[in-house]
């Protein structure tokens, strides 16, 4: 066994140990709001949004963009499970600001092996057994942070299963503060109707 699975497994056993009565949370969130951030381990949504269980559905991906399955969770949130408003939250310092799409797919053609980061840009270790399939990949890559909030909150906002009455907030958050920043052109074009 591992020792990253060993602390997995005890720290489940002391949450199991304290559950409480989080058992009898229901299934749509009690805010009835929804947060699409990036899967940085430096972004604690529960900490910087204040969030206790049962709140808030928190759906989370590289850059925290409003990809087809982030828009798929996002209107499953709303019809099924009541949620009346999202935020759409990327932040500073976030890895999809350092490579376009072309450098993704150029590395994953080298090689599948995990590849580093210098001073000059990425660069692979591994050799051999890479694949062009990541040719047909739209890595959504962010060249800039609010203007990436801004075709999210948009792409989100255009979509024709989203109702206009949701309102779409989106913001950026600051890693080296922990503060979140309105991109009030973003907010603007989210506004329910």
């Amino acid at each position: 066994m591992s020792q990253i699975l060993e602390e997995v497994l005890s720290a489940n056993h002391s949450y199991a140990e304290n559950f409480g009565s989080k058992g009898e949370l229901l299934i749509p969130p009690a805010r009835r709001f929804a947060i699409l951030t990036c899967m940085d381990a430096r972004l604690d949504p529960a900490k910087f949004a204040g969030l206790a269980e049962g709140d808030a559905h928190v759906i989370r991906n590289a850059g925290g963009r409003a990809s087809d399955d982030a828009i798929r969770s996002l209107i499953i949130s709303y019809k099924l499970l009541g949620t009346r408003e999202w935020f759409v939250i990327h932040h500073t310092n976030c890895g999809m600001e350092t490579f376009t799409d072309q450098i993704m797919r150029s590395l994953l053609a080298n090689s599948l092996q995990t590849a580093q980061l210098n001073e000059t840009g990425w660069y692979d270790i591994g050799s051999g057994g890479g694949s062009n399939e990541a040719e047909f990949i739209d890595w959504l890559t962010i060249g800039d942070l609010s203007q990436s909030v801004y075709i999210d909150v948009k792409r989100i906002r255009s979509h024709p299963l989203v109702p206009r009455e949701i309102q779409i907030y989106g913001y950026i958050y600051d890693v080296k503060t922990g503060k979140l920043i309105e991109v009030p052109e973003a907010t603007e074009i989210g506004k329910a109707s």
